[in-house]
């Protein structure tokens, strides 16, 4: 049985100073305990000898358990405890506890009271506020509370569910950190009554266990209850074949965009955010399938001189963690004032964990020293089976137009080697993607080239030297478009990639086939309507390929149009807009395409990798939805 704390329906904030009472004046203890021993109220109790309820009672083990975080809800700080101690929140008495909502309309809330037999709470005087009782008030209004589900405690006292009836003109809140404030309680007799204490024994809701605090004791343990909204984003509605695996939090992915996840051997799944964790200078995770998905936070970024905003992970051959961040040494930009950029190595600590959620530490396997040197955007995006790195640098080089660079394991650590410089001309610049072929070549993709809007290099090793050659400039027109992104290679060695037209944006899925000594380019238009005679402005967001060759990626469209098919919003011009995933393969009699999952109002989120499982599962990324609005992980099965 839950305890809900009731928080109703959105109207305009209110912008006041909460005005709550100083401490108690009176006679009545600040906690149920204290009262259960004062001769005042202990002969109104009910005599433990007499109770049908020890401290063990399962009713009270029962009451407001939850299976997982409160679905459709903003923040649950876990299940009633009812025999540890409570909290006045009335006889001058106001508590007040923290709430991490992910921006919402609030619309309900349960809590859990100790109560005198016999006494029924019938209101409740809540306010949120900015901070501990006070500051910016976003709502205060008396609520009405209807009382269940009561059990009798080894103190004598009824622990009840108190569930909220009339919340009405309740606040929208942005996504952030709230207090909620209880005090004049109203109960049938005129007694005191306490919030029930629980510490966030159960909680999995962002933010918990609460902040908690007395008026007139100070801080105390958290209290049990369940703040309830309506509004949350929604990514899509888990049925079927695709399933949410892991919703992620606000603080651990951050506010700018999400880089997907990459998974190793076993299945294990890896992702790196470049502005959450602690510091909000980057957060790296993994999740491990057991019987469930865990979600271990592996590190956070310190962000500075040190490793920050990491520009993605792969795992490397020996199963740890490889990217390329921004810090490192401070000689590059103007006048040497800006960090040059290194690649990082995250591992598990060397001591055998003891739990199943263990930290791992970060190395920095090579620091950038200058210009010449590379800086920029630090891409390691790719390892060979002897151990080496590749990737890119979006800066810096002889021409400052980027690099391709090599780290070679030696004696414990790494030399680094500039493959390849760009001019910025028509070998392309600004590098994005270095990948390893299975031909022995460097394969990637660059902007610039001949038409300015991208191109697919090959770097060939001969003599000790790299030689590189465009495989294809894209003419930034309908026939190829332009912005080429995420180039993966199948087992025949042949690459394929996604790229866009100009407007109206149209998706494209483009292949280099090898054909004798050279290379077949060919693409495959993706474009939806939202009727028979409207196109919509779509893009792709990523791509990934299966061991068969099957690619697989997410796409969205949106566009104005006179009609009533998949709209939102109301007049003649209606917003159309959906997402999907998709898979396409390329044989011998051409391109296959097909949508797999086609969701409306839905957001798969602008960019982020791609993985696939050798059972052929799909995983990815959305931004800015889920249980705490922090984004998810996601699940397609065949």
């Amino acid at each position: 049985m839950s305890r809900t704390v009731v928080l109703v329906a959105v109207t305009a904030l209110l912008i006041t100073s909460a005005t709550l009472p100083t401490a108690a004046q009176n006679s009545v203890p600040a906690s149920a305990v204290q009262a259960a021993r004062t001769p005042q109220f202990a002969a109104r109790l009910a005599h433990p000898a007499h109770s049908s309820t020890s401290p063990s009672n399962p009713a009270l083990a029962r009451q407001g358990s939850r299976n997982g975080p409160p679905q459709g809800g903003n923040y649950d700080n876990g299940p009633i405890n009812g025999t540890t101690d409570a909290w006045t929140i009335n006889s001058g008495f106001a508590v007040s506890d923290t709430i991490v909502v992910g921006g919402t309309s609030i619309t309900g809330m349960t809590f859990g009271a100790w109560v005198f037999p016999g006494d029924v709470l019938l209101s409740v005087e809540i306010s949120i506020t900015s901070s501990e009782f006070g500051g910016t008030t976003y709502f205060d209004g008396v609520v009405n509370f209807v009382q269940n589900g009561c059990s009798t405690n080894q103190y004598g006292f009824n622990v009840c569910t108190e569930t909220s009836v009339n919340f009405t003109n309740g606040p929208n809140l942005a996504g952030g950190t709230y207090w909620v404030n209880l005090q004049n309680a109203v109960v049938n007799n005129g007694d005191p009554v306490y919030w029930d204490e629980n510490s966030g024994i159960g909680c999995e809701s962002e933010g918990c266990p609460s902040l908690a605090s007395d008026t007139s004791v100070g801080t105390i343990p958290s209290e049990a209850f369940t703040v309830l909204g309506n509004g949350q984003p929604t990514c899509f509605e888990s049925e079927g074949s695709l399933q949410i695996i892991s919703n992620l939090s606000q603080q651990q992915a951050g506010v700018i965009g999400e880089d997907g996840v990459t998974i190793d051997h076993a299945g294990n799944l890896y992702g790196a955010f470049p502005t959450g964790g602690n510091n909000s200078a980057g957060f790296a995770f993994k999740l491990a399938h057991f019987a469930d998905w865990v979600l271990n936070p592996l590190f956070n970024f310190l962000g500075g001189s040190n490793a920050g905003d990491p520009a993605g992970i792969i795992v490397g051959p020996n199963g740890t963690l490889y990217g390329g961040a921004q810090g490192g040494i401070q000689n590059c930009g103007t006048g040497g004032s800006q960090d040059c950029g290194l690649v990082f190595n995250l591992t598990p600590p060397p001591t055998v964990c003891k739990t199943a959620l263990c930290g791992w530490d970060e190395t920095v396997a090579y620091s950038f020293t200058s210009e010449s040197d590379g800086t920029g955007v630090i891409n390691a995006s790719a390892s060979d089976q002897d151990g080496n790195l590749y990737g890119t640098t979006s800066a810096g080089g002889a021409n400052d137009a980027g690099t391709v660079f090599e780290l070679t394991p030696s004696g414990g650590g790494w030399t680094k080697t500039i493959l390849y410089t760009f001019t910025g001309h028509n070998d392309g610049g600004t590098p994005t993607q270095v990948l390893a072929g299975n031909d022995g070549n460097l394969y990637g993709l660059a902007g610039s080239g001949v038409f300015h809007s991208g191109v697919v290099f090959q770097l060939t090793p001969s003599g000790g030297q790299w030689t590189e050659s465009v495989l294809h400039a894209f003419t930034g027109t309908e026939v190829d478009g332009g912005g080429p992104g995420y180039l993966v290679q199948d087992n025949a060695g042949n690459l394929y990639g996604i790229a866009t037209t100009p407007l109206p944006l149209v998706g494209l899925l483009f292949a280099l086939q090898k054909a004798g000594s050279g290379w077949t380019f060919s693409t495959f238009r993706v474009q939806h309507s939202c009727t028979p005679s409207d196109f919509l402005n779509e893009s792709l967001n990523n791509l990934t390929i299966d061991a068969s060759g099957n690619l697989f990626g997410t796409g969205g469209a949106t566009d104005n149009f006179p009609g009533s098919f998949g709209k939102t919003g109301s007049g003649p011009q209606q917003l159309c807009f959906y997402n999907y995933i998709f898979k396409a393969s390329l044989d011998s009699n051409g391109w296959h395409y097909q949508d797999l999952d086609f969701l409306l109002d839905t957001y798969f989120g602008a960019g982020g990798g791609l993985a696939v499982d050798t059972g052929g599962n799909l995983y990815g990324t959305t931004l800015g939805c889920g249980t705490y609005n922090g984004g998810t992980v996601w699940e397609r099965s065949p």
